[in-house]
């Protein structure tokens, strides 16, 4: 019998992406399965459905990760969804969150813990919290910044108020909805103020006076919350609950004891008003293990992980073996009752070694140094992969969820040729030149400085505990340290390195030895040392010889950088320099790299194969929740690069018409030039079918609006969402409205727009057959099997209408025993563009071969086809090759050009000439999946003219 964590996970089919939350539950889920297996669907890939914070749109922002979100179903209608994906013999992927965990609010009862016992917290480890920071005041705290004005301000206000809940026997402070557990060890200076009173009412050998007195005491004597020691801490947690329902029951049998506690708690409440009278709390505040402070300081302070830059997602510190247990014990339940068949791993990057993680999860002893296989589970990483970075061999996973997939397969469909002249075209309209190297090394240094100070000054501390302890090193300051990170950090070339232990891979060498020699080729100063020291420690080199605390401590060091950079990575490349460098936006994606411009079919064919090779089973997607764009979106900006000339002369209209409806802020026209550059290509990208010259839907205003606001407080040059600067964010929502409100402006932008949109769709239908027919695992994010022009979330997160899609399925599925021949290359009313069940054509076919061949798109040969003739640079071509099976695919590139800007499909003669493209030899036979056609071969070897390839229909999918 083959142990249950080596066996080989199930692959999916096809995966389709469920976007769970309140609006769309799993009873919704269930009844949408039978759709899904008919267009071919093997697996949903559902969002995380896991205990979230109440109203979550999203799910990461998980509180409990024992039980299912209420506000997606009860476990009978879960049941009942599972239920129904087996019924239709399908499983589900879910996505997990093992990085961090919703806090704040009152609702997460770790995080709760923590804040009530400190150190002494069963969950203290749990969190990634740094208990030893810098400043005095907070040594043994969590600083929680939370409050809407510095501390003194809102206590003043009377905002910050001491409770008691006499059911519960315990103290809280209360701050709007958020709960901040007083200490128990501090209840007896709430409970004994003016406590002879009581004993004066009571009588001082009252049973009840003497049971407080003895409550009061067994406080008094619990462990405090700096204690470590399991017994300790075992002790406290104990007896404090012990003694809180001594008090419950003993306010439930005695009104004047109740009444009593009560009065205490006003005592120490003050005065709105009057500062003085609020000296006690503040006392008890001060007491606590944590400390209340302004929002605004967690950019410097804050001494506890957090997720990015996000105050209230604190990190879980899953190599601590019980957080581990606990977090996914549910989850991994879910896998062993074949509830779901796998997993999506989100943001692995965060965990302080996610190889140990992934072997966690397989239940496979841990082996750093050696290649592992996929493991027993189908599980997918969120990674972002960096140029020709690789995923590391040896995690037991099956790949990525296909972020490097995505933007691949959309560069196929941008000219490289035009790249200079786009870049002539942006210089011009925004009046300055963009280095976006230096323009990422500046956003990096600034996000550093403004949200993640806090994680970098825990850095720096550590690093100089380090140098102090050894007399070579025990010279450099904090000050020289924590430059030379900052130098390192933010020349470093990829979101992280993977080091664990002493184990340091070529390619994490490779990586940390660039990044110190561009931080060194900046420096200032003649003494590179500093960045010499640096390197021997994220090498874990330093350690050597020395006693054990000092490697540990080194080691350490060397894995809590890795996080570091990653967070700032995402922050400073994807949420700040995305949206400040517009030349191409639909080059801006997530791990998307905007000066890559374009790739070649041949560059496509290798980077295709090498994954074929490495990650066969890795997710194909083309839009996922965390796009900035949706595929359909990219597509159609990716024309721009095909009609440079048109599109400076639609930008020079543009701007002469809306110069009247620009404001002047802080001296300057607003919005900038390069927020309208933005804006044009969002108004080219998103514009919903069909075109009209009337004013737009009032909702496609709204969301541009939301769309803009978001991108420019992203970019943080004229606002930004820690300080939103009112005076222009309201010049860019006025200037949105008067542009989609000028009857001028659209009878210029639609026909434009008109002819971007043919072009986009042609580009979104190739990519989608590419995505269904290369190596990989198929996904379909919810709606895009019609075409869908989404933003960046919340856009991409709106209701889906299903009922359409179903019918045009029922459509569909109604006419394919008659598919026929397309005269004139006019498509039937069932496959029309305009209302994208083109796309679902496309979709719906290319899966049900792909479910009648699951071995030869699963796991067959991915072979290139060589293209010969006038138009070859326009003809994507391969075959898969599995035995006796074999399918061909062929895909057209760059129409515009083909076309010559013409409104039609690229179909017949006229369009492709002599193009040809050449077949294996034993290829005699083909059936075009689309069509229904038989297709011809000529030649003494075989060759397919693309013609009558392309006679009728825009893509092609043959099948022997």
């Amino acid at each position: 019998m083959v142990p249950e964590a080596v066996k080989a996970p199930r692959i999916p089919l096809a995966t389709y992406r469920l976007q769970f939350n309140r609006s769309f539950t799993f009873s919704q889920a269930a009844d949408l399965i039978p759709y899904l297996a008919a267009l071919g669907i093997s697996h949903c890939y559902s969002s995380p459905y896991l205990r979230a914070r109440l109203g979550s749109t999203h799910g990461y922002d998980i509180i409990d990760h024992q039980h299912l979100n209420p506000e997606i179903g009860a476990p009978e209608e879960y049941d009942r969804f599972v239920a129904a994906l087996h019924q239709h013999g399908m499983g589900q992927i879910l996505d997990i969150v093992p990085n961090h965990m919703g806090i704040m609010g009152g609702d997460n009862a770790w995080w709760l813990d923590v804040l009530e016992n400190g150190e002494a917290s069963t969950y203290s480890g749990y969190f990634d919290i740094d208990w030893e920071p810098l400043k005095e005041e907070l040594r043994g705290k969590v600083l929680v910044a939370v409050l809407g004005d510095q501390y003194g301000t809102v206590l003043d206000r009377g905002e910050l108020k001491l409770t008691f809940n006499q059911k519960k026997g315990e103290f809280s402070i209360l701050y709007f909805q958020h709960r901040f557990p007083v200490n128990p060890r501090e209840y007896p200076r709430i409970l004994s103020h003016d406590l002879e009173s009581l004993s004066q009412q009571l009588g001082a050998l009252d049973e009840k006076f003497l049971e407080l007195q003895s409550v009061i005491s067994g406080f008094n004597h619990l462990p405090g919350r700096e204690e470590k020691a399991a017994e300790k801490r075992a002790e406290r947690m104990r007896d404090k609950e012990i003694h809180k329902r001594r008090l419950a029951a003993l306010c439930e049998r005695s009104a004047q004891v109740a009444g009593f506690i009560e009065n205490n708690v006003a005592s120490v409440n003050g005065t709105s008003g009057d500062s003085v009278s609020w000296e006690a709390l503040h006392e008890l505040i001060k007491a606590q293990a944590y400390r209340l402070a302004y929002w605004r300081v967690a950019a410097d302070d804050i001494n506890y992980r957090r997720f990015f830059d996000v105050n209230d997602l604190a990190a879980v510190r899953q190599e601590n073996q019980p957080a581990f247990t606990q977090t996914h014990e549910f989850v991994l339940q879910l896998l062993r009752q074949g509830q779901v068949d796998g997993l999506r791993i989100d943001h692995p990057d965060g965990l302080y070694n996610p190889h140990d993680y992934l072997q966690d999860l397989q239940g496979i002893p841990h082996s750093p140094d050696g290649a592992a296989d996929s493991g027993g589970h189908y599980v997918l990483v969120e990674k972002i992969l960096t140029g020709d970075e690789e995923l590391p061999r040896s995690w037991p996973i099956s790949g990525t969820t296909g972020y490097e997939f995505s933007n691949l397969v959309n560069a196929l469909f941008v000219d490289p040729n035009a790249e200079n002249k786009m870049d002539r075209i942006y210089r011009a309209f925004i009046g300055r030149n963009v280095d976006f190297q230096e323009l990422v090394y500046q956003c990096k240094k600034l996000v550093m400085d403004r949200s993640l100070n806090s994680e970098l000054n825990v850095l720096a501390n550590h690093l100089s505990r380090i140098a102090l302890a050894d007399r070579h090193t025990c010279d450099f300051t904090v000050k020289s340290l924590r430059d030379a990170l900052t130098e390192i950090i933010a020349a470093f070339p990829v979101y992280r390195t993977y080091v664990a232990g002493r184990h340091v891979a070529p390619d994490d060498r490779k990586y940390i030895d660039t990044a110190i020699h561009r931080a060194q080729a900046r420096m200032k100063t003649a003494d590179s040392s500093v960045y010499d020291f640096i390197r021997e420690i994220l090498l874990t080199r330093q350690a050597d010889g020395h006693q054990t605390f000092y490697q540990e401590s080194v080691v350490h060091f060397a894995m809590k950088f890795q996080q570091y950079t990653s967070a700032l990575m995402a922050k400073g490349l994807e949420d700040t320099s995305f949206y400040r460098y517009n030349r191409l936006i639909s080059l801006n994606d997530v791990g998307g790299d905007p000066l890559q411009f374009g790739v070649s079919p041949e560059e496509f064919h290798r980077k295709i194969q090498l994954r074929a090779e490495t990650w066969p089973h890795s997710m194909n997607s083309t839009s996922t929740h965390d796009s900035k764009r949706s595929e359909d979106t990219r597509a159609r900006i990716n024309v721009l690069s095909e009609m440079p000339a048109l599109w400076r002369q639609h930008l020079a209209h543009c701007r002469s018409l809306n110069r009247k409806e620009k404001t002047v802020c802080d001296g300057a026209e607003a919005p900038t030039s390069n927020d309208e550059y933005l804006l044009y290509q969002t108004l080219l990208g998103a514009w919903p079918l069909p075109p009209r010259r009337e004013s737009p839907p009032p909702d496609f205003v709204d969301r541009i609006r939301d769309y803009m606001l978001k991108a420019i407080r992203e970019a943080k040059e004229n606002t930004s969402w820690a300080n939103p600067n009112l005076e222009y964010e309201s010049a860019m929502s006025a200037f949105v409205n008067a542009v989609l409100n000028s009857r001028d402006f659209r009878d210029h932008f639609l026909p434009f727009q008109a002819r971007i949109s043919h072009f986009g769709m042609l580009n979104s239908l190739a990519q989608t057959l590419l995505k269904v027919t290369v190596p990989g695992v198929p996904d379909i994010y919810q709606g895009n099997e019609l075409f869908e022009f989404d933003l960046v979330d919340p856009d991409n997160r709106r209701r889906v209408d299903y009922a359409v899609r179903h019918r045009a399925l029922q459509d569909l599925g109604s006419s394919q025993n008659n598919p026929g021949d397309f005269p004139d290359g006019d498509l039937p009313t069932h496959m029309h563009m305009d209302d994208g069940r083109i796309k679902l054509c496309v979709i719906w076919k290319a899966l049900q071969l792909r479910k009648r061949k699951p071995q030869l798109f699963g796991g067959g040969e991915y072979l290139p086809l060589q293209v010969s003739g006038d138009r070859a640079r326009h003809l994507l071509a391969f075959a898969r090759l599995h035995k006796n099976e074999v399918a061909v695919v062929a895909v057209p590139r760059l129409c515009a050009q083909l076309l010559g800007g013409e409104q039609r499909l690229p179909v017949g003669a006229g369009v492709w000439g002599d193009t040809c493209i050449d077949l294996p030899n034993d290829v005699n036979s083909l059936r075009n999946v689309f069509t229904g056609e038989s297709v011809k071969l000529s030649g003494d070897t075989p060759s397919l003219p693309v013609a009558s390839l392309f006679a009728t229909f825009p893509v092609a999918l043959l099948t022997n």
